[in-house]
């Protein structure tokens, strides 16, 4: 009799909205949704919508549900289930997430960082599986990343590891929201990146990108650079080559300082492709230690737009 396979609940919380997903053991997705996280209006009210989530989704499946992940903004002690002062979440300070689920499903919960969610994710179900040791990086509206050494998450003395993003590549460089200067995500997180073209743009009066913003510079977006550069225009390009060369600056240290050389890279941004990802290798493999440069991988990420709920459901399977 062929062994019955265990499913679980992925939550993907964010400051928009909530992202749930029924998944099971090998990676598949059997029923997902959505739900506004109401993140402005303080935890009680993103809980609420979380239950909610967790009701709806179990109402349209018969699937026995084996335990309920979720992966979170912010700073997170696994042991105790506390999610601690997250971006964009408004009256958050301490909050024991996990325990408050698991009291209301009466199921196992596990609660991870959402950035060490998508690299247990990938190393459970995606492109981390073939490696040992990796660096998962998910670039979007911020820079976060998670350290697998040894098939292990590396999180540090308090939870806090794999803050990629504020990694500093220019001590004088612009000021970031973390309050410290010159971090990479200063350079290529959604917001800066978009801030930091629109003040060029002016300079560059027959780049594509004009005519797909139809010369509203409130148009721009990381989607609108990516068509420009993919139909050819060269400063849409040489955007994507500089991304590349500012990830793979901060990516070089990361790599002398753990001595590992694989990163996989995920997230809104990463859909830049192949000519973000050669950039990335070529500056990185020239700034680490000569023994490491032959050895730089950069790989896409596997799970994509789901890797918020694989990511999530994979804490259930992971064992750390």
């Amino acid at each position: 009799m062929a062994k019955a396979e265990k499913y679980t609940i992925g939550v993907d919380l964010g400051g928009t909205s909530v992202k749930i997903g029924i998944v099971s053991e090998k990676g598949k997705i059997s029923k997902k949704l959505s739900v506004e996280s109401r993140s402005a209006d303080g935890p009680d009210a993103v809980i609420e919508q979380i239950k909610k989530g967790i009701y709806e989704i179990l109402k349209k499946s018969k699937k026995k549900i084996y335990g309920i992940g979720i992966g979170a903004p912010g700073v997170v002690s696994v042991k105790k289930g506390t999610v601690e002062n997250p971006p964009n979440f408004p009256g958050w300070e301490k909050v024991n997430l996990g325990k408050l689920i698991e009291k209301e499903f009466n199921k196992k919960v596990y609660v991870e960082n959402d950035a060490n969610a998508a690299a247990i994710g990938e190393l459970i179900f995606g492109m981390g599986k073939k490696y040992d040791s990796f660096i998962m990086v998910t670039l979007g509206t911020g820079v976060g990343g998670g350290i697998i050494i040894n098939n292990k998450i590396y999180r540090g003395e308090f939870g806090a590891a794999g803050e990629i993003g504020h990694v500093t590549i220019n001590n004088e460089g612009p000021r970031c929201n973390c309050g410290s200067f010159g971090c990479i995500e200063a350079y290529v997180g959604n917001h800066y990146l978009v801030s930091r073209i629109k003040k060029e743009l002016p300079d560059h009066p027959d780049s594509k990108i004009w005519e797909l913003i139809d010369d509203d510079l409130e148009q721009l977006s990381p989607k609108i650079i990516d068509t420009a550069s993919e139909s050819g225009d060269p400063y849409a390009q040489s955007i994507v080559k500089k991304m590349g060369y500012f990830l793979g600056c901060a990516l070089a240290s990361v790599s002398n300082l753990l001595d590992v050389s694989t990163f996989i890279i995920g997230g809104g941004v990463s859909g830049f492709g192949k000519p973000l990802f050669d950039s990335i290798k070529e500056t990185a493999s020239l700034r680490v230690l000569t023994p490491l440069r032959d050895r730089i991988k950069v790989h896409p990420a596997k799970l994509k737009n789901d890797a918020g709920i694989k990511g999530a459901s994979a804490l259930v399977f992971y064992k750390s």
